[in-house]
């Protein structure tokens, strides 16, 4: 069993900065792709960005694009999220998920092939 543990998240004005991290452990770890996702109060979950463990290759929600930069450490097993410029309408928990290898992968990989969760760290976004 893989876990994840995160941590980075705290409260901060608009337009500040912060940094994720997702820290991979347990079993030896193997994905093809890993992610972020978010879910605001009253919310569906939704995809914040992907990027493929191997590869190095990026996918964005629109809504963040040119804002938030997702990148990996393979030699630590750790994921990050680097999320500039923030907005009151970024204030969410946010979580980190991994999607295990498959025989036929996809990219990006849809939101049902994340089959591993972290436990979501806290961002507020408010002056």
């Amino acid at each position: 069993q893989v876990h994840f543990v995160e941590s980075g998240g705290g409260t901060v004005d608009p337009g500040a900065s912060l940094r994720l991290s997702c820290a991979a452990s347990g079993r030896t770890f193997s994905s093809y792709a890993m992610g972020w996702f978010r879910q605001a109060p009253g919310k569906e979950r939704e995809f914040v960005a992907t990027i493929n463990w191997s590869s190095g290759n990026t996918k964005y929600a629109d809504s963040v694009n040119g804002r938030f930069t997702i990148s990996r450490d393979n030699a630590k097993n750790t994921l990050y999220l680097r999320l500039s410029s923030l907005k009151p309408e970024d204030t969410a928990v946010y979580y980190c998920a991994s999607v295990a290898p498959r025989p036929l992968q996809v990219w990006p990989p849809p939101r049902a092939h994340f089959d591993s969760w972290g436990q979501g760290t806290q961002v507020t976004v408010s002056s």
